[in-house]
């Protein structure tokens, strides 16, 4: 009886785990926008505890910090506004999966969630995202509609992950995304591009400087 009890707990605590896990990665869909003319930019994940050379080469981050303060000085010059992701893992299973991943550098509450000195204070707005996919709380999706955002300018880290699921999540709801190719950092070289064809497929734009 004891065996059976302890094997049906560990299934289940496996099964949460499983499906905490796959939450993590999945692209949320939304509701679909009606036609909007307003454009944002959309910076990523860019946090103190993931901007550093155990990420991320000096070249890639210096390569990724200019881009991003040339597309938030024209979109100052342009009015259009900067919002920043700023990730959490905040849940019970996301953070246990977290730990178990070795991504625990950004888990609620710790030092280094806070927004890497290089992009401090280029934000209009600041957004907090608990998985990947920064829809996922409905936030962002009400601030765009505050701001009658329909076109997306995305840039952050990493190129696989959070911003592909953002990505998707933003084309899911309808909305016009362009990539800008060098203010995406990827921990893999090359990592992004099959990413970026599979986003492309479904109406993604890239921008290369």
């Amino acid at each position: 009886m004891f065996w059976s009890v302890s094997l049906f707990l560990l299934l289940g605590l496996a099964i949460w785990l499983w499906a905490s896990a796959r939450y993590m990665v999945r692209a949320s869909d939304g509701v679909v926008i009606d036609r909007r003319p307003g454009h944002a930019l959309l910076l990523v994940d860019f946090q103190a505890a993931c901007w550093d050379d155990a990420y991320y080469e000096a070249p890639m981050r210096s390569r990724v910090e200019t881009a991003v303060v040339r597309e938030v000085a024209l979109a100052q010059r342009d009015d259009i506004p900067v919002i920043a992701l700023r990730h959490e893992w905040s849940g019970i299973g996301t953070r246990l999966v977290a730990h178990l991943q070795h991504q625990a550098g950004l888990i609620k509450g710790k030092p280094g969630t806070e927004l890497a000195t290089p992009f401090a204070n280029l934000a209009d707005h600041t957004v907090l995202k608990r998985v990947e996919d920064g829809f996922e709380t409905g936030e962002l999706d009400a601030l765009l509609q505050v701001l009658d955002v329909g076109h997306l300018l995305i840039m952050g880290r990493d190129g696989a992950h959070a911003v592909a699921r953002t990505t998707q999540a933003a084309l899911n709801r309808g909305y016009d995304v362009t990539l800008v190719a060098d203010g995406i950092a990827t921990a893999q070289p090359g990592g992004f591009q099959d990413v970026a064809d599979a986003l492309m497929s479904q109406g993604a734009e890239i921008r290369h400087g």
